[in-house]
């Protein structure tokens, strides 16, 4: 399988947020990236901008459905968000969106900080592997795997994607 370029994705994104922004009527949308790379990912995309924006980061570790059965994972670091998010429009952005359990557990604990006037989820790559209702308003590639591939970001300059393949214990 022949992975996308995460920069010629990063691009078209950034053309398809600004027309999504511009259609709702957003000036002044507030970032927060998932860690890790969906950090990377809204980074990007506010240089792209060519605005001085504060970034808001989301460690959802403790939000997840799965905490309980798969502990916590080693590297967890508080979120934090520089901006109130009671009546914001706030642009989500991860890097690999799978089941949509990620997801959930970002908008849970934002709601926590308050209740945002609009979020819009973006997302480098759909995997199309659903479990949950949840779809991106802006995604770079939307990427069919087998059972036994996954996706890997690697970054933050460059982004660089790698296709792994997993044991078969692992899936």
């Amino acid at each position: 399988m022949n992975l996308p370029d995460p920069q010629r994705l990063l691009a078209d994104m950034h053309q398809a947020l600004n027309t999504h922004l511009r259609l709702k009527r957003i000036d002044t949308p507030r970032f927060i990236g998932i860690r890790t790379g969906g950090v990377w990912v809204a980074d990007a995309l506010i240089a792209a901008r060519r605005l001085d924006e504060p970034l808001g980061v989301l460690d959802v570790s403790f939000y997840r459905d799965d905490f309980t059965q798969n502990g916590l994972h080693p590297q967890v670091q508080p979120s934090e968000l520089p901006f109130e998010i009671e009546g914001q429009h706030l642009v989500l952005v991860d890097d690999v969106l799978m089941t949509g359990r990620t997801t959930r557990a970002a908008l849970n604990e934002l709601f926590d900080y308050g209740r945002p006037a609009s979020v819009t989820l973006v997302c480098l790559l759909d995997l199309n592997a659903r479990e949950l209702p949840i779809r991106p308003d802006v995604v770079g590639a939307t990427l069919p795997l087998s059972p036994d591939q996954r996706i890997k970001l690697t970054g933050p300059r460059p982004l660089a994607l790698e296709l792994q393949a997993l044991a078969p214990a692992d899936h």
